[in-house]
């Protein structure tokens, strides 16, 4: 390591409880994304709880509890405000702890550089290299943005998280930081593998036959991805290329197996694109240092333009509901947020701008509630304070395990009886009544009769 980086370091190497003290009344404060847990700087924070009022924490779906928000439960001194929803966050809202900020994903960085106020902005981050840079491992969606706007910036080393190469963005010289804490060196959070259902099994074998040699994919997060992953794995499918916004174990399962070379892309030949990644140790070990991996913010890799640069690009999401007018709702039930917007929106476009690309959205026909009773997916309209993530005008495949409807170029009414079709039967006759009643189509021979 360079003398003159070595140097930098030690004078910036500071405690957390030091480092906290820059942060002031008023203050906005960036605290990291996904598993990227910033933890030294949250504890140091919450030992100031007596001495601020009128923080705001930021983060993007944090994954473990953030224990400044959780000695200020009366929000008092912190108010903690999330770019998308976890497990945690949803929890945390129903207790009025944590609010949700809409945007569209791909947006992000333009949105910080525009509009919003950053006091300070703390990073967990690899040790420093011997040319002076700090890696953002896993997490290079906003961060950098952030960075760039912050007054102050924090980062908060942890030796046990990988080097995650780029990409672009993907790290942060010694000479743009203002302090460093060294952390408590704490193992990534690792997801538990998602149950896979028989329903997610049917779902997926109308997705496997819209997947070609060459195509390049996009999952989201799930037991139905987790599908996808294993039976593209298990396939005949050739060269498959990677442009996503999170980066799951499923993608290491297809890429051992040979189905994954990327040699088809006409943008990032060869390289696995990702902005976030969360999963297992074995992706994060899959990961460090290694090339095939290319880490961008989420400006890039959520860019419909840029995605849709790749041919036969198909985008795998999930839904809530959709309505028989074709919106999809995958963020809120009513009024209750469940995640967010997320890149669903960003994939579905991009897919339609790629040549002979296919924008899914993936839902099981029907769900229980709480007391056991079966409800459609499928329904006539939302509920009231239902957030349409995906309007109707966007829409272009949705699959159920009863079959596949392709939505662009389609009437409302036709739209209506493609989507009835592949509801559970249980409910398809109710539908076509309710149909009739919203004035949504022309009564067709096909269902009516």
């Amino acid at each position: 390591m360079s003398n003159m980086w070595s140097s930098q370091y030690q004078e910036k190497l500071k405690t957390a409880d030091v480092a906290a003290k820059v942060v002031k009344s008023g203050d906005v404060v960036f605290l990291g994304e996904f598993v990227q847990n910033v933890e030294a700087m949250d504890n140091a924070l919450a030992a100031r709880k007596n001495e601020l009022k009128d923080v705001i924490i930021v983060t993007t779906t944090r994954a473990k509890a953030l224990k400044c928000v959780e000695a200020d439960k009366d929000r008092s001194v912190f108010t903690w405000d999330d770019w998308h929803f976890s497990g945690l966050g949803r929890k945390y809202s129903e207790q009025g702890l944590v609010n949700y900020i809409p945007f569209t994903y791909h947006q992000g960085p333009e949105i910080i550089a525009k509009y919003n106020k950053v006091d300070v902005v703390c990073l967990q981050v690899t040790p420093m290299d011997e040319t002076g840079f700090f890696n953002f491992s896993t997490s290079n969606s906003i961060g950098y943005a952030y960075c760039q706007k912050a007054v102050k910036v924090i980062v908060e080393v942890n030796t046990s998280i990988p080097r995650c190469l780029g990409g672009a963005s993907e790290g942060i010289h010694i000479s743009e930081v203002d302090m460093i804490i060294e952390g408590s060196n704490c193992p990534l959070i690792q997801l538990p593998a998602a149950p896979v259902t028989e329903t997610d099994k049917e779902i997926a074998k109308y997705v496997m036959d819209l997947i070609e040699d060459g195509s390049t994919i996009q999952l989201g997060i799930g037991g139905l991805p987790n599908v996808v992953g294993s039976m593209i794995a298990k396939s005949d499918l050739k060269d498959i290329g990677v442009h996503t916004e999170m980066l799951a174990d499923s993608y290491v399962e297809m890429y051992e197996a040979g189905r994954i070379t990327g040699k088809k892309k006409n943008i990032d030949k060869g390289k696995m694109v990702y902005t976030f990644a969360m999963g297992s140790k074995k992706l994060y070990d899959f990961m460090h240092n290694n090339p095939v991996c290319a880490s961008y913010p989420v400006n890039y890799t959520n860019d419909p333009r840029i995605i849709g640069l790749n041919d036969k690009v198909v985008a795998i999401n999930n839904a809530l509901e959709v309505d028989l007018f074709s919106q999809v709702a995958s963020e809120s039930n009513g009024s209750r947020q469940i995640s967010g917007t997320g890149g669903q929106l960003d994939f579905i476009m991009g897919a339609f701008n790629s040549r002979g690309g296919k924008g899914l959205i993936c839902i099981s026909s029907t769900y229980k509630d709480k007391d056991g009773t079966v409800h459609s997916r499928i329904v006539p309209t939302f509920s009231s304070g239902t957030i349409v993530t995906c309007p109707r005008s966007i829409t272009h495949y949705v699959i159920t395990e009863f079959g596949c409807a392709q939505m662009k170029g389609k009437s409302t009414w036709q739209r209506a009886e493609s989507l009835i079709e592949i509801a559970h039967p249980d409910f398809r006759e109710e539908m076509i009544k309710q149909a009739d009643r919203l004035n949504i189509w022309r009564r067709s021979t096909k269902l009516a009769g």
